[in-house]
């Protein structure tokens, strides 16, 4: 009697399909976005907005840059320069294209660097850390903007609320990093966190299998994982020189992302809104590691827009701007990311 064949889950081609799906519906909630700046290209310099090619693809480059120049220098992980920007440019495209929060953009930097012995408690680490470096630039940018404008007297009256507001809510952020760092940071915390995270997933999978399955993870391995960041975290606390070079790409990956606001702003005649849009950034980076799509253009279009005098035409050229970049920053990021990514979920370029 001939052996049965055993079924094999097509999780590939599920991901693969769900992918498409979200990525239709990223376009669907942003095909406003996509007529506006095109009805608008008209009155952008063309020549300046071609800066953005190169500037975006570096941009990616100083992302994946964060990760790569910390596991090749202080575990020797060996990483060619064409993998660098492949990866990242994946990376981007998960981040930027997928709604999911950054939690599938984690997810995705987990699976795609374990071919190459990196466990998932460091990727995690290091995307905690990316997020930690750009919030910190994100706000250090925002103060010296802010001194910037006070001192030229170009905050409007009646505004210095928003002002406020931006050191607010980057100082929330600051304080749940250091939550993350204090749990990180002692076996007896991240045992007990783990605890709580495993009852919380355990519900969970109950819940939605109707008590069929009782565990999404094994207690081991969730256990090893927690322990895998808390290593990551003694290590740099005993060479914090480590982080030097993951900390410059992180700087510079957060004044590219300012620089792709300001080239279309350029373009649209308006270079003098610079500090505006390094405000504005501060507070759209919060929501956007929240939620990707609309309250990040909300934020920073309403900030910007404040900051401009808070008239008809100045939230109209804060809009125009904010929703120009996105909307071609969406565009090269699904054109240059979409396949990439797919051949790698596929299965099709050797994994």
């Amino acid at each position: 009697m001939a052996n049965k064949k055993r079924f094999k889950f097509p999780w590939r081609m599920l991901i693969s399909l769900a992918t498409l799906v979200l990525v239709g519906y990223v376009i669907y909630q942003n095909w406003d976005g996509f007529v506006e700046t095109f009805a608008n290209l008209n009155q952008a310099n063309i020549f300046v907005l071609i800066l953005l090619l190169p500037e975006q693809l570096f941009m990616y480059y100083a992302c994946g840059q964060i990760f790569f120049s910390y596991l090749e220098k202080k575990f020797k992980k060996v990483f060619d320069g064409k993998e660098k920007l492949k990866i990242s440019t994946e990376l981007n495209f998960v981040n930027r294209a997928v709604p999911a929060g950054g939690i599938g953009g984690l997810a995705y930097l987990t699976y795609r660097l374990h071919p190459f012995g990196v466990s998932a408690g460091q990727a995690s680490f290091l995307y905690i850390f990316r997020y930690a470096i750009t919030t910190v630039v994100n706000y250090m940018q925002a103060l010296i903007a802010i001194l910037f404008l006070y001192l030229v007297g170009a905050v409007p009256a009646g505004a210095e609320w928003i002002i406020w507001v931006s050191l607010l809510m980057n100082a929330g952020v600051f304080v749940a990093l250091g939550l993350v760092i204090y749990v990180a940071s002692s076996k007896k915390r991240i045992d007990f966190f783990g605890k709580i995270v495993q009852k919380l997933t355990d519900t969970v999978i109950r819940f939605i299998t109707f008590g069929k399955k009782r565990h999404m993870v094994e207690r081991g391995k969730l256990q090893d994982y927690f322990m895998s960041i808390h290593e990551c975290v003694t290590i740099v606390r005993k060479d914090k020189k480590s982080l030097c070079a993951p900390t410059l790409w992180g700087v510079i990956y957060s004044l590219c992302e300012v620089g792709t606001y300001w080239i279309v702003a350029v373009s649209l005649g308006r270079p003098e809104i610079f500090p505006m849009i390094l405000v504005g950034e501060a507070i759209g980076s919060v929501f956007d590691g929240i939620v990707p799509y609309g309250p990040y253009e909300l934020g920073m279009a309403g900030v910007m827009g404040i900051l401009l005098g808070g008239t008809e035409t100045a939230m109209a050229t804060a809009l125009i701007v904010t929703v120009m970049t996105r909307a071609l920053s969406l565009i090269f990021t699904i054109a240059t990311g979409y396949w990439p990514y797919q051949k790698v979920i596929r299965g099709k370029d050797g994994r």
